[in-house]
């Protein structure tokens, strides 16, 4: 007999605890995908109790269930529309008047309600003491303590959930808001209406529904109009109901109700919650008064920064390395034991070289995401995003948008779905559109490639300087946006500071892995597709014939010296003859895979574009690597092995690399215009993917047309005032 099965959906503000919370009923049981027809990210997970299977569904963090972000709207639908067994509201126990907003909204859904109070010792190192039992009559829901970081409580919250979901709602105990005389009036008129015209709705939720009508909802207005019938007659019940408290109160109906949503808050807390009066202070506010000092806060925030992109490159380069030569061994064995041709060729140079190209970024990858959750997980992102709030108003933007910029500097593609937390679409838009000039870690290897080449004594500040343009850039870009295509204020902001808290390593471990898992998926499907299409590109047509004319001159060239060696008479002589014979090889090498690569399709391609790039100092060849670079960033380094170096792909071929470059008169000027343009050019397939996703497709063919328009303004102007200095 299959056990019985129970949907539970977890709600909550943010910073309650609500993720760690679903940590501990679900462990290592979730999946992560996306909410149907939206980009919110959706946690499920399921947990066995008592002979009870119990599903979890975590609910996008919101303060209420009124249609203005996308987070309270797929919290709504999923309650309204899937009928959870049990909703859970977890509520911070130290701040509750603020938290139980949230659950007054639940209650008039008219759900299968469980307050949880959580941080419930916080709430007593405060010396805030709450009746439990008093609260949960007052509301009329169970109440159930917890406290997250120690996992305790879990045991009794799915005890409780196994008791309320076999309980029969009964409306007629149901404890709703009070409203005042005028406005439960008003809200009878209207439910009279609704009930005409729906009396297939339960009570409970034509009481809600004409409370939403009264607020003004959008969704809630929507659904009326798609009625049949009565829909119209209830829409005039709601404008008539709401100019005449408009006329007597001389307020938006929508404020009337959020006062007296509190009053009542107010009240249920003053009866359930005594607060000791030698209530210790505040230890957050004790650290904030240094952390977000107006002259120590910004400093520090710098350091942080710059210890965690220290520790994402220094910590991370040994496993890196690790995994390189593990994917070299992979590599050398499979170019050992496949017989020679296309489908060696294919799996070796296509799919094992570009799957590699990504792989051996996954320690950087979940190194960053471990340092971003220990800085959410304590709560200094938000005092980050606090600090840096001046600044984005300038730019037409609020901290908050802070965030995702800061992700981007580990990879564009998680950055762009951190913008989901923004609520203005307003502001989603330009931060995704700015987001790219953020510097990923996969543009690393051009600039160490080519600051090491040609700036070697001042490499570091050379590539810091290029994280630097990106950000000026950034700024620029979004204040004439904002002053353009995307005019208006950015969306009115409050950053909530939640207290510090010490994270769990469980829940630091599954939000790092989390995200690691969705690099991973999100990059290599891309990267994997768009390697074998640069394979077949560099490949086809194959002209053997190339080959053949530049194998006599090789047999040529040993015969010559082959006679030269045999006249030599010293050792001496000999070696300097054989380095001679070596360099003229290679030499040949390289001429005869630029010629094979010229006469393929990608090389046919680089030809169309070099009149492009001509005015930039570049040629076709730095145009195949460019275009390698749309499929991601880290494969512009090993075209130019290929187009350069003769095709060699070992460590040792970087040297060559290098001396390939220089003598293809590609000065300073052209080399750090090079990097402007890897840095700001249309990013990587991924990308471009997350950025229809998240904004469309019109929105994405803005970004690329608008990216490679300011990399060839900017490369052009590198360029030529480099010229006119040299």
């Amino acid at each position: 007999m299959a056990s019985p099965s129970i949907t539970i959906a977890l709600a909550g503000n943010p910073n309650s605890g609500k993720t760690t919370i679903f940590n501990n009923l679900t462990g290592a049981r979730q999946k992560v995908g996306n909410w149907p027809g939206v980009t919110v990210e959706k946690k499920e997970g399921t947990v066995n109790f008592k002979g009870h299977t119990i599903k979890v569904v975590d609910l996008p963090g919101t303060y209420s269930l009124t249609a203005y972000s996308v987070e309270e709207r797929v919290a709504r639908d999923f309650i309204l529309n899937s009928n959870p067994d049990v909703v859970v509201d977890i509520l911070d126990a130290s701040n509750l008047e603020r938290n139980l907003y949230l659950a007054t909204q639940l209650i008039e859904m008219g759900v299968n309600l469980i307050l949880v109070l959580n941080m419930a010792d916080v709430a007593r190192s405060r010396g805030i003491d709450i009746d439990a039992e008093l609260l949960s009559q007052l509301l009329g829901v169970p109440v159930v303590f917890t406290v997250g970081k120690l996992n305790e409580g879990t045991q009794e919250l799915l005890e409780k959930v196994i008791e309320v979901a076999g309980q029969k709602k009964d409306n007629e105990k149901t404890i709703y808001v009070t409203y005042g005389k005028e406005i439960e009036e008003e809200l009878g008129k209207i439910n009279e209406e609704i009930v005409k015209a729906r009396p297939d709705l339960g009570s409970h939720y034509t009481r809600w529904l004409s409370v939403k009508l009264l607020e003004n909802d959008p969704l809630a207005i929507k659904e009326v109009k798609s009625w049949s019938n009565g829909g119209d007659a209830v829409l005039d019940a709601t404008r008539k109901s709401r100019e005449h408290l408009e006329e007597i109160y001389h307020e938006d109906p929508e404020i009337l109700i959020t006062e007296q949503r509190y009053g009542f808050i107010q009240g249920a807390c003053r009866e359930a919650i005594k607060t000791s009066t030698q209530q210790k202070i505040d230890i957050s506010q004790k650290i904030d008064l240094v952390l977000t000092n107006r002259l120590f806060g910004f400093p520090i925030f710098i350091f942080f920064i710059w210890a965690m992109f220290q520790l994402t490159f220094t910590l991370g380069e040994y496993p890196m390395n690790w995994i390189d030569s593990m994917m070299s061994v992979i590599q050398g064995l499979a170019s050992n034991i496949l017989p020679s041709g296309l489908i060696k060729d294919l799996i070796v140079d296509g799919i094992l070289a570009g799957v590699g190209s990504v792989i051996i970024f996954l320690p950087n990858i979940l190194i960053l995401f471990f340092c971003i959750a220990l800085l959410e997980d304590t709560g200094y992102m938000a005092r980050a995003a606090f600090l840096m709030d001046r600044i984005m108003h300038w730019i037409g933007l609020h901290g908050k948008s802070f965030i995702p910029m800061l992700i981007g500097f580990g990879c564009n593609v998680p950055a762009i779905m951190a913008t989901r937390t923004l609520e203005s679409e307003r502001d989603r838009i330009l931060t995704i559109l700015i987001n790219p000039l953020m510097s990923c870690s996969a543009r690393l290897p051009v600039y160490v490639l080519i600051a090491g080449t040609f700036f070697a004594g001042k490499a570091g500040t050379v590539i810091f300087s290029i994280y630097l343009l990106g950000i000026v850039l950034a700024i620029l870009t979004a204040q004439l946006f904002s002053k353009t295509i995307l005019k208006g204020m950015s969306m009115p902001f409050v950053m909530e500071l939640p207290p510090y808290r010490v994270p769990t390593f469980k829940s630091l471990m599954i939000h790092m892995w989390d995200r690691g898992v969705i690099f991973l998926k999100k990059m290599g499907g891309v990267i994997l597709v768009g390697s074998v299409i640069i394979w077949v590109l560099g490949t086809f047509p194959r002209n053997p014939g190339i080959f053949e004319k530049y194998a006599k001159e090789k047999h040529q060239i040993s015969s010559i010296y082959a006679e030269k060696l045999s006249q030599a008479s010293t050792e001496a002589d000999k070696t300097a003859l054989k380095k001679e014979m070596e360099k003229a090889i290679e030499e040949l090498n390289i001429r005869a895979n630029q010629e094979r690569m010229a006469q393929t399709f990608l090389g046919r391609i680089g030809k169309v574009v070099e009149p492009v790039l001509k005015p930039l100092g570049f040629d076709w060849r730095i145009g195949i690597a460019l275009l390698s670079g749309f499929v991601a960033k880290e494969v512009v380094v090993s075209t130019m092995g290929v187009i350069y170096s003769g095709g060699s792909q070992e460590k040792t071929g970087e040297k060559s690399l290098k001396k390939a470059l220089k003598a293809e008169k590609f000065d300073a000027a052209k080399a750090y215009a090079f990097m402007a343009f890897v840095l700001i050019y249309t990013p990587c397939l991924a990308t471009v993917a997350a950025i229809r996703r998240e904004i469309g497709t019109k929105w994405m063919i803005f970004n690329v047309v608008y990216s490679l328009t300011l990399a060839w303004i900017v490369a052009w102007t590198i360029y030529h005032i480099g010229q006119f200095i040299a």
